[in-house]
């Protein structure tokens, strides 16, 4: 039977949500059972090896919905092998945090679980997608427009984390 690992992400415009499929490509690809949901759908964590935690950054906070996750899945979190990573424009805008502390906050954020790893990548900024005010900050501190995520770099992530994961 193979290892079953969940990837719950957290969403507002769908860039975290396509990152969370191309991470679950990679798993599937070394035979690992992958189910892909949206952290509040999530109801059990019972019938997984391991879980994958996935959300965005927005002016330096996490969703709310990856510490309501933790809480209501504390107790099964501990005792599975778990990674996260958020994305944000940090890589690509410095003004944004380093995102190597960004990624340990999320890394504290997942207490009590000791994530096996924790990274950041960069996420896509699309002005045309936002509602006025972020245009308008964006436009006030010239945050760059575009889609930064770099699929080889999510890609090599996910093939390390079976062997991190120890599956």
């Amino acid at each position: 039977m193979s290892a079953r690992i969940l990837v719950a992400y957290a969403s507002k415009k769908g860039s975290t949500a396509e990152i969370a499929h191309a991470v679950a490509r990679e798993l599937e690809n070394r035979g690992i059972t992958v189910v892909v949901a949206e952290m509040n759908s999530v109801t059990t964590l019972e019938t997984y090896d391991a879980l994958v935690l996935r959300t965005p950054m927005y002016a330096g906070k996490f969703l709310a919905d990856v510490p309501a996750f933790i809480a209501k899945h504390r107790e099964c979190i501990i005792h599975i092998p778990t990674a996260g990573f958020v994305t944000g424009i940090a890589r690509v805008y410095p003004k944004a945090g380093d995102p190597d502390v960004i990624a340990g906050a999320l890394g504290e954020a997942m207490a009590p679980a000791k994530p096996v790893a924790v990274t950041m990548f960069a996420g896509k900024f699309d002005p045309g997608n936002q509602g006025f005010l972020v245009r308008s900050v964006g436009k006030m501190m010239k945050i760059p427009e575009g889609d930064f995520r770099d699929w080889d770099a999510i890609s090599a992530w996910a093939r390390e984390l079976p062997g991190k994961m120890g599956m």
